[in-house]
């Protein structure tokens, strides 16, 4: 299965890559892809290495010693209400890592890339995959997930993280009808806005109806000057970012009163 998923996974992002390429929908920052290409794709490579031997067996112990069994579906029921409670507490995750400072400090550098595109979408800190596959597990042994849902939901997220951080310039009516029931490049761009209040909106991973159902969907529109990144912050090389969330306390998203 792995390597299937491997295949599949590597044609979207060249399918991707390359309708960025042909149709972006903002302007490249000249001079900028080297260095954030070694950031980006430096962190993808270091959670890749880790996934095998960390993240996979987190889920499957997790699976193996559910609390409770639950009354016979069918097959494809099951995988629904697995994958509604997945993204679910994904969007709730999402959410918690812009409003705690903990949690902050590991996915402020997923936020720090100050352009969006196919290789965005596999920034993140070691550190804050670690934890989101351990935070994720009471989930999985209180709702009886089965490890297939697992791999099958994390093979989504991958897909839809590619294709809503890609600078793909889509139809503006196509989008606006796709919005409507999964997150689009237009919807998640204005998530990497570096203003405040638009950093702190449109948390939804796959669906945004969780958007809409808890207050947190942004009216603001995408615009192509549109400055991504984290308000008041810069992009660092990758030592730097590596070692950020261990150092001085780092600007934080959200006051907390």
């Amino acid at each position: 299965m792995f390597p299937l998923k491997l295949l599949a996974v590597g044609a979207w992002f060249a399918l991707l890559a390359m309708g960025e390429r042909m149709a972006p929908a903002a302007k490249r920052p000249q001079g900028s892809d080297g260095g954030r290409l070694t950031r980006n794709l430096g962190l993808w490579a270091a959670n890749t290495a880790m996934n095998p031997f960390i993240t996979v067996p987190i889920a499957a112990a997790a699976a193996a010693l559910p609390l409770w069994t639950r009354p016979d579906m069918a097959g494809w029921a099951a995988f629904a209400l697995d994958l509604l409670l997945l993204d679910l507490w994904t969007y709730c995750w999402h959410r918690a890592n812009h409003e705690w400072r903990p949690l902050w400090r590991f996915h402020r550098v997923h936020h720090l890339d100050e352009f969006l595109d196919t290789t965005s979408a596999v920034r993140f800190h070691p550190g804050e995959v670690l934890i989101s596959a351990l935070a994720r597990t009471p989930l999985i042994v209180a709702g009886d997930v089965s490890l297939g849902s697992i791999l099958l939901f994390d093979t989504l997220v991958l897909i839809g993280t590619l294709f809503h951080h890609s600078n793909l310039r889509l139809p503006a009516r196509f989008e606006r009808a796709l919005r409507l029931v999964i997150v689009t490049p237009s919807h998640h761009w204005v998530h990497h806005h570096a203003v405040r209040a638009d950093t702190n909106s449109n948390y939804g991973t796959l669906l945004t109806l969780w958007d809409r159902l808890f207050g947190s969907w942004s009216k603001t529109q995408r615009l192509p000057d549109m400055r991504i990144g984290v308000e008041g912050e810069e992009d660092a090389p990758l030592p730097t970012l590596a070692a950020a969330p261990f150092k001085a306390r780092p600007h934080q998203i959200q006051d907390q009163g």
